[in-house]
């Protein structure tokens, strides 16, 4: 693999410093690239259609059927016996093999894990539990424990709080399970997960109301990585709310708030219509604004690889955020809020999208050689998504042989062009070249690879 390596990334990096050096630690990358449009220019057919509405529909469809971590929450029942709601909070809810501790440095004891497992509120599980439905009403988190608590593993990493799940934006619709003992949490299960959310982040309302929601039309999607509603002097809860990628929200004309909304005109904006808590925590729904000067899209976007390489960029410098913290995402959180601006779901984890049927799937295991992966990397089309064991990457394209990729990372190591091994950290949205990306001092990223997954 070193000479190989050496080859290609010694043209690489003879081009890069042909154009002047760029001063930065992140090996082979100059500051052209680190723009869209350089890639976009570089990239054939960049604006044909890779999937259509009707295929894309079909593909979520198969993926529904074919992920056992994905749910359509129209077929939950309306009520869980005592067994499948203990079943829910357990697998949800276990107590992590490994030691926890809190940003201090004091160890969990069982005391501390018992005070959690009290307010998962267990004694308050009936013979028969009705299901709830809801909407999020603002950015949350979805947490191992009822409880706003951060915990690490031993590394003591302080970016990686190990007790948090994933993240859910406003519109989200949710089954609630569950209600934690003091009140304040509850057990919610989103299309793609199953954890503890606070419970002044969602508003109950009527099923049909809830799941009716997500299917209004016509609709914006939002495609910047966030946009605000307009200040609204009148409504608190829907000034200044922020939306991430990726969200649905039913549209409104503006005939039908009569040429003024909470004060402005709405000729330059968008009317959207938003969940809204009321103050006894149920669902009702109100128009807000978005500038036209929001990145939204009436509809979802065209599947091009032009767009695909425009979503990704738009998180670029992005702070790494792991499960959702930091108010931004991780590795599978950023390709997955990217290919929602298309109506494209997956599995939330990367261990579920990488092994997952869904897509076009080229596989290796420890029998596969070096040779087998660098073929399948060099026949990569852009936006595919290549796997490694915690962690995801989507293909930009090549220069001068050399794949290069975008992804949201914490970590930063690689093997120089003389073979020195050099550590540093990223802990954003990343433009880097593959292969000289390693994991450790041993293990290079493309020893790792497992699966290279092209949405088609």
């Amino acid at each position: 693999m070193k000479s190989v390596f050496c080859l290609i990334f010694g043209l690489v990096m003879g081009q890069v410093h042909a154009t002047g050096p760029y001063p930065s630690d992140v090996i082979g990358v100059q500051e052209q690239q680190l723009s869209a449009d350089y890639w976009i220019s570089r990239t054939s057919d960049a604006h044909q259609i890779l999937l259509d509405r009707s295929q894309i529909q079909t593909l979520n469809e198969k993926t529904f059927e074919q992920q056992p971590e994905l749910i359509r929450l129209v077929d939950i029942p309306g009520q869980l016996t005592s067994t499948q709601l203990r079943e829910r909070i357990e697998q949800v809810s276990s107590i992590p093999s490994g030691d926890r501790f809190y940003a201090d440095g004091r160890k969990l004891t069982k005391a501390d894990y018992q005070k959690y497992v009290q307010n998962m509120n267990l004694d308050g599980v009936k013979k028969l539990n009705p299901v709830r439905f809801a909407l999020v009403t603002q950015r949350t988190n979805m947490r191992r424990f009822p409880s706003a608590d951060k915990t690490y593993n031993e590394a003591m990493d302080l970016d990686i709080d190990r007790f948090i799940e994933t993240g859910l934006f406003p519109g989200d619709a949710l089954a609630v399970y569950h209600e934690s003992l003091d009140g304040q949490w509850v057990l919610a299960r989103a299309y793609h997960y199953l954890a503890w959310l606070p419970k002044a982040d969602i508003a109950i309302g009527d099923r049909e109301a809830v799941l009716h929601y997500g299917k209004k039309a016509p609709f914006a999607v939002v495609t910047g990585a966030k946009v605000f509603t307009n200040f609204n002097p009148e409504v608190a809860q829907l000034s200044e709310k922020q939306l991430d990628m990726g969200v649905r929200l039913p549209l409104w004309s503006n005939a039908a708030v009569k040429h003024d909304l909470y004060g402005q005109n709405p000729y330059a904006s968008h009317v959207v219509e938003l969940p809204y808590r009321e103050e006894d925590g149920s669902l009702s729904f109100k128009p807000a604004l978005i500038s036209k000067n929001q990145d939204v899209h009436l509809g979802y976007l065209p599947y091009t690889r032009a767009n695909i390489i425009k979503q990704g960029f738009k998180f670029l410098g992005e702070r790494y955020g792991w499960g959702h913290d930091y108010n931004a995402r991780d590795c599978t959180g950023f390709v997955s809020e990217i290919y929602r601006t298309f109506g494209i779901l997956m599995p939330r984890n990367s261990g579920q999208q990488g092994k997952g049927s869904y897509g076009q799937n080229r596989r290796f295991d420890a029998n596969s050689s070096e040779e087998d992966k660098l073929s399948a990397l060099r026949q990569l089309d852009v936006g595919d998504l290549i796997y490694f064991p915690g962690h995801v990457v989507m293909y930009l394209g090549d220069e001068q042989g050399e794949p290069y990729v975008i992804h949201d990372v914490h970590g930063m190591a690689y093997q120089d062009a003389q073979g020195n091994y050099y550590q540093g950290g990223l802990n954003g949205v990343s433009v880097t070249p593959l292969l000289p990306m390693r994991l450790s001092s041993s293990i290079s990223y493309l020893d790792r690879i497992y699966t290279i997954k092209s949405i088609r």
